[in-house]
């Protein structure tokens, strides 16, 4: 796995869409997402943890569970009930 990824790659890797990516970040579910600044742009990458992170959500949020809910059980170690 690659060390760090474009929003693009992790829409493709995750299923989970720009838009929601950058709700996620806004709301504090996604922590840590490392901006690039160049010239008046900025650009997110996501590291392996997160892309994983990400997938352990989608995963809830298909399951029925809120946003809330979902990254809890997430960031949960497995033996607790995260996957």
């Amino acid at each position: 796995m690659k060390n760090s990824y474009s929003i693009g790659d992790t829409v493709k890797l995750t299923k989970v869409s720009a838009k929601q990516l950058r709700y996620w970040e806004e709301t504090k579910v996604l922590t840590g997402v490392q901006r690039v600044v160049c010239g008046e742009r900025a650009y997110r990458y996501y590291n392996s943890v997160q892309i994983d992170l990400i997938k352990k959500i989608k995963e809830y949020l298909d399951m029925g569970f809120t946003l809330n809910a979902a990254a809890r059980l997430a960031k949960q170690p497995a033996e607790k009930g995260g996957r």
